[in-house]
């Protein structure tokens, strides 16, 4: 493997590992943002919404751009723009200060979640195996550093511009560096690129792994945003314990990240969805029905080790179905990741408020074995790189994106 293909994965790993942390620290301090902001809660909802729904457009302008600049470019100009969003938000205000700056982060996060997927996607086509997940890992890990962050910003009572702004300060200029060794594929997202089926993407195609997409993260948002109520209000844990649901979750998606891609190396992605899908299911299963907060833990923590395997390979599939036209293929899908985000909480509240929050519990429970009916549309067809086809391919990526 090239030395150019390694420093593209280290540099593309960091950005995951940036992005991770950026968006934890904004989402874990929302309190903090509505008290800054003087928020109501009648109006925060409209807040928290605009933020993925903006994240949508961006990667839809994402699919257009890259016809024109290459996927590194867009990468490499979002990413700072997401910290300096972050910063901004720390640092206003009054209301419209709030709107512009979470309205900058959201779009700018949509362009950058396509892009750096858009990458990652290429760089696994040029290895020849798996790496999406370690890709993935690195954002887990951003994530977890980034609670972190805002955990200590919180408990040492700091204001959010002086919790974020180190942060900024030392990871802009890193990441913007390190952005000259992204490494640009050549499966192009132009007007005419055929996919799988020998014609342009289309949606029908890629339904399949947006409603995947979708179910993964109804999961995902029903941990991070009811974990920490549903083991105090119904499980019965004290205020502490409750916080610790997610870290576990968290840390869970990083060691299943990280161990992912050796069992799809080893078993294919079909069987890795498949068992990823089976453990979730469990997880949401012992939540559920858990007579107490340890057993609830438990099954956050088979949350984290099967939902984490999901995404990924999705993306990964996505770049497989459309081999000459991914780029294309994983913006429209990245979108999926927002529509999932918006509707897995009110979902789950309003089932709570209507029902009771053990049985909203077993709805994602059965979207995320949907995932099961589809998990063939992650088996590589002979002609691509995957499961037992496995090979070095440097031909086709390489095309390093020095220069600003």
């Amino acid at each position: 493997m090239t030395e150019v293909l390694r420093r593209g994965r280290g540099s593309l790993a960091f950005s995951f590992l940036v992005q991770g942390a950026a968006f934890a620290l904004l989402v874990t301090r929302i309190p903090a943002i509505q008290d800054q902001y003087d928020i109501s809660d009648g109006l925060l909802p409209v807040f928290l919404a605009a933020v993925p729904i903006l994240a949508g457009v961006g990667s839809v302008c994402t699919e257009k751009l890259v016809k024109r600049v290459r996927p590194s470019r867009v990468l490499r100009w979002s990413q700072p723009v997401v910290l300096l969003a972050l910063l901004g938000v720390g640092a206003g205000s009054s209301l419209w200060q709030a709107a512009l700056a979470l309205g900058a982060f959201g779009l700018a996060v949509g362009a950058l979640d396509a892009s750096m997927n858009m990458l990652g996607v290429s760089l696994q086509r040029a290895y020849g195996r798996s790496i999406m997940l370690g890709f993935h890992a690195a954002y887990s890990l951003g994530g977890i550093v980034g609670a972190s962050l805002a955990w200590a910003g919180a408990h040492w009572e700091l204001s959010l511009f002086v919790s974020y702004l180190p942060v900024v300060v030392l990871l802009l200029p890193t990441a913007f560096v390190g952005s000259r060794w992204y490494v640009d594929g050549e499966s192009g997202a132009g007007e005419g690129a055929q996919g799988a089926s020998g014609g342009p993407v289309v949606f029908k195609l890629l339904l399949p792994l947006c409603l995947v997409m979708t179910f993964a993260y109804i999961g995902d948002s029903t941990v991070s945003n009811w974990s920490a109520k549903y083991l105090q209000d119904v499980l019965g844990s004290s205020e502490q314990l409750s916080t610790v649901p997610y870290n576990v979750y968290m840390v869970m998606t990083l060691v299943g990240r990280a161990l992912g891609d050796l069992g799809v190396r080893r078993f294919g992605a079909v069987v890795v969805v498949r068992f990823g899908a089976v453990v979730a299911a469990l997880g949401f299963a012992v939540v559920a029905v858990a007579p107490g907060p340890w057993v609830g833990m438990l099954g956050f923590t088979l949350l984290g080790l099967g939902l984490c395997v999901i995404v990924p390979q999705t993306f990964a599939a996505a770049g497989r179905l459309f081999p000459n036209a991914s780029d294309s293929a994983i913006a429209r899908l990245n979108v999926f990741n927002y529509v999932g985000f918006l509707i897995g909480s009110p979902l789950v509240g309003a089932l709570g408020d209507a029902w009771n929050y053990r049985g909203a519990m077993l709805v994602p429970m059965v979207l995320v074995l949907v995932t099961l009916v589809y998990a063939r549309s992650f088996a590589p067809a002979a002609d691509r790189y995957g499961d037992g086809h496995e090979r070095p391919r440097t031909a086709d990526v390489g095309r390093g994106s020095n220069g600003l």
